[in-house]
Order: C-alpha cells, then sequence, then structure tokens
C-alpha cells in the first residue's frame, strides 16, 4: 500500500480549518502537522484546496443483485469516489430482499470483490422474519431497515405487533422509511376518481402527502421512546416532521436521530414542470415552505445527518406515465458538489457540510476510525477545488443509468481526488485505482 503526502491543504475537520500537511501510511493517517518533512511513495500539493473527511452515505439503493440494468455495486460505488463519498451504507430492497442473513452476506460478497468505497449493507425487515433480524452482527452491520411505508417485494412493515417487536429487540440501530401506506393509498384513489390513471406528476407530493410522513414519523418516534430503541429516520420530508426532532443534547446521546436528503435540499414541487419525473422520489419533494425548514433543522441540529436515497432507475422506466414511472434517481455523483453550491450561496457552511455527511454519520452509527480527519483514523478523503466550475453532462455522468437530475447544472465546487482507506482511488476525473473499500466496523 502506497504512502502518500498531502502538502500544503486547508483542512475542514470537527469545526474548523487549518492549513497542514498529512501523511497516510498502510491505510491510516499517520501524522498531521503544519509540516511535515517526510519522504512518500506519492506527494499531493495541496495548496490551494480544502481536504474534507470521505463522505459516509448512510442511505444508498445500488441494485445488487437482481436489478443490475439500472446500476450495481460497482459501477455506483465509483460514481460515490468520483463525488467525495468514500462510504456508503446500502439498503436491502434489492431482489432477493436482503431479508435472511445469507443473503445479506451475498452482497457483502460482492462488494468485496467490487467496491472500490467503503461498504455496509442494512438488514431488512418484514412482517414474518424477526428471528433472522435478532441473529444480526451489531458489530459488522450498520443497522436494520425498517420500510414503514410501501416498498419493493416482502418489506412493507405494517403489522403492529411486528414493529413492536422489532423496536423492543432490535440489537441494534432501526432506520425507518416513514410513511403512512393507508393515506397514501387512500390519497391516490382520490386524484385517481378526479383525473382518472393520466396523474399529472405534479400532484405526487398529493398523494405521498405530508401527512402520510407525519403520521408514520411520529408513530416511529412514539415506538422509539416507548421502547428506547435507537431510531434514525431516513429523508425527512416536510417541515412538519423537523419538530419530532431535538437539538438540545449531544448527538452521541441521542436514542433518536434524522436524515435529510439533498434532492429535498434542492429542489421543490415547482420543479416537477421542467423536471417531470426525474425527481420523482418516495417521500415526495415538497414545497419551498418544506425546503427550507429542512436546511433550517439541518443548520440547527435538529437533522443530523445529509445523505443521498442514490436509487437508479433507467431514463426508459422513468419517461413512463407518472402511476407507471418508478420512483428514485442516482445522486451519489453529485451530493457533495451540490452541498458546496448552497455553501457559495451562503446558506450552510464548510464546517457543517463535513459535520453533517462525515462526522455525524460516523458518531450515530459508531463507525470504527472513520468519518473524522484524525491521527490513527483510516485515511478516508476528499480534496476539493471550490472555485472549478465544471457541468454536469452526459460525457461526465458515472451512474450505469446516464443521466441525473442535475443534468445542465454547473456546480463551482469540483472533486480533485478521492482517498479510500489510504488509498488513492479517484485523481483527475478518472478512477485510477480498483482497489477494493473496506468493508466497515462498528464500535457497539
Amino acid at each position: 500500500m502506497a504512502s502518500i503526502l498531502i502538502k500544503s491543504a486547508t483542512i475542514v475537520n470537527e469545526g474548523k480549518q487549518t492549513q497542514a500537511d498529512l501523511l497516510i501510511k498502510n491505510g491510516f493517517i499517520e501524522k498531521i502537522a503544519g509540516t511535515i518533512d517526510a519522504k512518500a511513495d506519492k506527494e499531493i500539493n495541496a495548496e490551494g484546496l480544502h481536504l474534507f473527511p470521505g463522505c459516509i452515505d448512510d442511505q444508498v439503493h445500488f441494485r445488487e443483485p437482481g436489478l443490475t440494468h439500472k446500476g450495481n455495486i460497482a459501477s455506483e460505488s465509483r460514481a460515490a469516489v468520483a463525488g467525495g463519498i468514500t462510504s456508503f451504507m446500502e439498503m436491502p430492497n434489492t431482489v432477493p430482499n436482503a431479508l435472511t442473513q445469507q443473503l445479506l452476506q451475498d452482497k457483502y460478497d460482492i462488494a468485496a470483490k467490487n467496491s472500490p468505497a467503503n461498504y455496509s449493507f442494512f438488514m431488512g425487515a418484514s412482517n414474518d422474519n424477526l428471528d433472522e433480524v435478532l441473529r444480526t452482527d451489531a458489530k459488522n452491520v450498520c443497522g436494520v431497515k425498517v420500510f414503514m411505508g410501501s416498498s419493493t417485494g416482502n418489506m412493507l412493515v405494517d403489522n403492529p405487533t411486528t414493529l413492536e417487536h422489532l423496536f423492543a429487540q432490535s440489537p441494534m440501530l432501526i432506520a425507518t422509511h416513514c410513511e403512512d401506506e393507508a393515506t397514501i393509498k387512500s390519497n391516490l384513489e382520490h386524484y385517481k376518481q378526479l383525473l382518472g390513471e393520466n396523474i399529472p406528476v405534479r400532484f405526487h407530493p398529493k398523494i405521498r402527502s405530508a401527512e402520510a410522513c407525519y403520521l408514520s414519523s411520529s408513530m416511529a418516534v412514539e415506538l422509539a421512546k416507548k421502547h428506547n430503541t435507537r431510531l434514525h429516520i431516513l429523508h425527512i420530508s416536510t417541515a412538519k416532521e423537523t419538530n419530532l426532532f431535538s437539538n438540545d443534547i449531544p448527538l452521541a446521546d441521542k436514542r433518536i436521530t434524522a436524515e435529510a436528503c439533498i434532492h429535498h435540499l434542492w429542489f421543490t414541487d415547482a420543479d416537477y414542470e421542467t423536471k417531470g419525473n426525474l425527481i420523482k422520489w418516495n417521500p415526495a419533494v415538497k414545497t419551498e415552505a418544506d425546503r427550507d425548514e429542512i436546511l433550517k433543522a439541518v443548520l440547527d441540529g435538529r437533522i443530523d445527518v445529509i445523505a443521498t436515497d442514490h436509487a437508479p432507475h433507467t431514463i426508459e422506466e422513468k419517461a413512463q406515465p407518472y402511476l407507471q414511472a418508478p420512483s428514485g434517481g442516482p445522486l451519489v455523483q453529485h451530493a457533495l458538489p451540490a452541498m458546496l453550491e448552497l455553501y457559495h450561496h451562503g446558506k450552510i457552511t464548510l464546517e457543517q457540510i463535513a459535520e453533517k455527511m462525515a462526522h455525524n454519520v460516523a458518531t450515530i452509527f459508531q463507525i470504527e476510525k472513520r468519518g473524522f480527519i484524525r491521527e490513527g483514523y483510516w485515511a478516508d478523503l476528499a480534496l476539493v477545488n471550490l472555485n472549478n466550475p465544471w457541468q454536469v453532462n452526459k460525457g461526465n455522468i458515472l451512474y450505469k443509468c446516464g443521466w441525473s437530475p442535475f443534468e445542465g447544472n454547473t456546480f463551482k465546487a469540483k472533486v480533485i481526488s478521492t482517498i479510500v482507506s489510504g488509498n488513492l482511488v479517484y485523481e483527475g476525473g478518472k478512477l485510477i485505482s480498483e482497489q477494493s473499500g473496506q468493508r466497515m466496523t462498528f464500535a457497539r
């Protein structure tokens, strides 16, 4: 494993910016100092550049196994490292659903061979696999995923008894997708009666409504409080939900935490007019007021994490009528540039980006020796030029699906290099190493 010396970087870490050198040996950060005089296999001149802890994305759908025409672990993790995301946690609604320990292990085996990024995979919960869930190894698996809203296959958990047992007995963090299925079905029937089968996509946030989100999120919070469960609610999409969370205790002491996603921080319902199904997600992109309140909650600490919910579909699938078009979109390559664009607009600081996309994820999931730029920690790093404008286009999109909701956007900041577990895997616009990422472990 090559040693790397990064010279004169502006390090963004733990609430401050510091100009320093950084030495990497054997996969770890060996030394951080104002000046380091040492020989290394590779030296990187980072003068004028900003060095971030590699982003940790706690919610992606990389589509393998079973849906690999949309994406796979190899293709999507390559896109991730190109965007400064060095570690990911992938969801269980692949085909077959990861509802047994063997099916879960199969995904780890694929990643060990094919992922340039570090990885972990959620164990899936259903109405009838509690015994399998309880066998999950908390030290080697990031968490248990519960879909409290419709999902692929047998993954809607809507049995009240099952939910009680899951929240009472889960050996680790439970991450939830919260949308009330009964409310969504009722709304859908209403709009079908009103508009027929050809419903415009702009009604998506009316069907998968704020009320549906709040009913489910508030139920999850109540269950977690009742059982003292370690709960993490994914992709908050409404202003009302933000008030379910507190900012008055240290993050390490929180039992209930929350995540915001890039698309809910960027797009609004006005964008359906031009983007159509390309911004059809579950939960839905909602109003400008919702978007602004979600960002406010990120900044004031009610929402702890920024992630992507990366979920690619082919452009042909997205081109179908609203009711047939699948929900989700690709985001990992453009998440950090999009947040840095919000920095350029004065909406968030660099330190807050590092906190919400790296530090806090590591703290919430108790990831061992990642998420911070510290001596003795794994060298997971993203080197960024804050003033190197580039336009998103088909020529530089790395997703297997070949499109992005950001296509045509010009971002001011560009990821120059990405280092994963001490290996330089991305530099100068190219993946330069097939070196596999590492399986993340958890201090539990």
